[in-house]
């Protein structure tokens, strides 16, 4: 039996899934995690993939999906804490002739940070797969560069000539339209109309419910404690049973935008809104699976299984 480990070097903004993780009244049998406050949580994915400084760390799925086909030496449990619908998530300057989004074509598109952010790819893949947008026929203009620095975007993908706010940009019309920024400005409006509304749609239709973040463990951890998976994926959604039930009893006395939005998916679906496990996501994954090939952020499809830590498949 291997030595008890030291605490976990953990990364998760607190959201209501994990709150109880957090405050320390669930932890995961046999093991204790250190928690580290990373204010912009995006540059906790970056130097985790790039230096696998955490044991366990919150991850954007594209991101993790890039990384291990890259070779990083981490594996995903299948905890997911972070969903999105993201049919508004693409926005148009309302003078720049953009009136439907295969009016995208041929244009140059603001992308917010790198190519393989998850939010980007889920508003892509929707363009493509609802509205019959040739992605390949639109410059995709990143304002940064990828955390996985040895992915190389396809040539339809460049970055912007100097630096610039790209919520900013579109609301000049430097820019026509942009993925993934947020502005004020009155110029500035969703590209799909109703954009809500046609998420829930898709909800309901196809079952599309965008996973935006799960949960990294180091491989080295995993092997060195092979009981840490599953300790950790029970724990977690011990704390997202206790938020789902308080959801669904309206026992959140001030909740939140992204409360609202999971207790309007629970009402639509009539259950869990943040499903865990591969096989009540198998659905969305085998999606997002397509969608990262058909994009070029990943070079082919793999098993969906193979991205989990064994034990954790039917989590």
């Amino acid at each position: 039996m291997p030595s008890s480990p030291p605490p976990l070097r953990t990364v998760t903004r607190t959201a209501g899934a994990n709150a109880a993780i957090k405050d320390g009244s669930v932890v995961p049998e046999g093991f204790a995690l250190q928690f580290e406050h990373v204010p912009v949580l995006v540059r906790a994915f970056r130097t985790m993939v790039r230096e696998l400084n955490y044991d366990v760390c919150e991850m954007a799925v594209t991101t993790y999906m890039c990384a291990r086909e890259h070779g990083v030496a981490f594996t995903a449990l299948p905890i997911f804490l972070v969903r999105g619908l993201h049919h508004g998530a693409v926005v148009r300057n309302t003078g720049a002739g953009i009136v439907s989004p295969r009016d995208l074509e041929g244009q140059r598109v603001g992308v917010n940070r790198g190519y393989t952010v998850t939010t980007g790819v889920w508003a892509r893949g929707i363009l493509a797969e609802e509205h019959g947008v040739n992605l390949d026929e639109v410059t995709w203009v990143r304002s940064g560069d990828e955390h996985v620095a040895e992915y190389q975007p396809p040539g339809n993908v460049v970055d912007l000539e100097r630096s610039g706010d790209l919520a900013a940009m579109v609301a000049s019309g430097e820019l026509p339209a942009a993925v993934n920024i947020d502005s004020d400005s009155p110029a500035v409006t969703p590209l799909i109309d109703d954009a809500t509304q046609a998420a829930f749609a898709a909800l309901r239709n196809r079952g599309l419910y965008p996973i935006n973040h799960l949960v990294v463990v180091r491989d080295e951890l995993l092997e060195q404690y092979p009981e840490l998976a599953q300790a950790l994926v029970e724990a977690f959604t011990t704390a997202k049973n206790h938020y789902v039930e308080r959801l669904g009893n309206d026992g959140i006395a001030e909740p939140s935008a992204t409360d609202r939005l999971y207790r309007r998916v629970l009402d639509t679906v009539g259950g869990d809104p943040l499903p865990y496990g591969v096989e009540a996501n198998r659905r969305v994954l085998d999606t997002l699976m397509r969608y990262a090939v058909d994009q070029r952020i990943l070079a082919a499809p793999v098993p969906v299984e193979s991205l989990f830590a064994a034990g954790t498949i039917d989590g």
